[in-house]
């Protein structure tokens, strides 16, 4: 039996690790169709564009060499000079059309994906060399829908090309009779009008072939509820990921408190090794625990304290009882109520001969 789980199976979408591990290797969402697109706008601007300068270059050479070719020395060292100067000039000339087109195909690819840098796709697989897997890919749903897909594009552009050039019919006939001048600039006016048609027809094509791909990916990245689970048990089991969480959580936590200490209205100390902060306002059923902490931490909430001229009453017994029964902001016991009242009553009575 194949260890690949049966694609009925993959009922759960996929997690964002599972879709990065995906890009890793290369495997993403991409239309052909949508680089044809891009390819197909590029040719519509060198036609627009660069057509002109880029026959006007080629045009004097070559019409000087054919008008008077007698003018030129034919011997074998000649002739090769000559081959490689219009070699010259032609890759001068298509130089430029060629970055175009090279700029939007790098385009066609990034507007569907970001970019990828992978080898996974070098990689020599007996399935690529395997004449049944290639019956296949040829034969299988995707072959057959790629062939269909190939035939109506063919029938359309055939059809494209019919509706632009059957109306110019008769000014095609009457070439012969224009300015030689003019030929080009028709014949350039005519391929822009073709290009256009195709590109209207390949935008929607474009955009089908694009959902389609992209909903096929998604649908191939599904997972079963076992890889799931798995996946989830390898990054909670990380002991390195779970101890940068806590980590996180701790940091978090103790921020969190440290900013409610100066809501305090007492610190019971220990006075050197712990400091449990209780806040009481009228009104309020008991007392709450805002912060507590040993060494370090009761040490910072002291300071904190003291900054805010918040009063610090030292209990030994009374602040180990409540830093180990009294979580941060939970009520006092009632075991403590007693102890308590007394702190914040002593409080209150300091608070109001200062203000007195």
């Amino acid at each position: 039996m194949s260890d690949k789980p049966d694609e009925s199976e993959k009922t759960e979408e996929a997690s964002s690790k599972k879709l990065e591990e995906a890009h890793k290797k290369g495997d993403v969402a991409k239309s052909q169709e949508v680089s044809a697109w891009f390819g197909m706008i590029g040719i519509a601007l060198i036609i627009a564009l660069l057509a002109g300068p880029m026959a006007s270059q080629l045009a004097q050479p070559l019409s000087t060499f054919l008008a008077e070719p007698h003018a030129y020395d034919m011997d074998g060292g000649n002739i090769l000079r000559i081959v490689q100067r219009l070699g010259v000039m032609v890759f001068l000339a298509l130089a430029l059309p060629l970055l175009l087109l090279m700029v939007m195909a790098v385009i066609g690819n990034l507007v569907q994906h970001k970019p990828v840098f992978s080898a996974e796709n070098m990689k020599p697989k007996f399935s690529k060399i395997s004449p049944l897997a290639g019956l296949k890919r040829i034969f299988g749903p995707i072959g057959l829908m790629n062939f269909v897909k190939g035939l109506a594009k063919l029938t359309i552009v055939s059809v494209i090309a019919f509706l632009v050039i059957w109306p110019e019919r008769d000014m095609l006939g009457s070439l012969m009779r224009v300015e030689l001048a003019m030929i080009p600039l028709i014949m350039q006016q005519l391929a822009l009008k073709l290009v256009i048609g195709i590109i209207a027809v390949l935008t929607i094509i474009a955009a089908l072939d694009f959902a389609f791909q992209k909903a096929q990916w998604a649908k191939k990245q599904r997972m079963t509820q076992k890889e799931v689970k798995d996946e989830y048990k390898q990054m909670e089991g990380d002991p390195a990921l779970k101890g940068k969480l806590r980590q996180i959580r701790a940091e978090r936590g103790r921020k969190r408190m440290m900013a409610q200490v100066p809501d305090a209205t007492v610190i019971v100390t220990n006075p050197t090794h712990y400091s449990v902060a209780l806040k009481y306002e009228e009104g309020m059923a008991a007392p709450i625990c805002v912060a507590k902490g040993v060494d370090l931490v009761a040490f910072r909430i002291r300071e904190v304290a003291r900054e805010h001229n918040i009063p610090l009453v030292e209990n030994v017994p009374l602040a180990r009882a409540l830093h180990a029964t009294v979580e941060v902001d939970d009520e006092v016991p009632p075991e403590h109520y007693k102890a308590v009242a007394q702190v914040i009553g002593y409080v209150m009575k300091l608070k109001g001969k200062l203000r007195r």
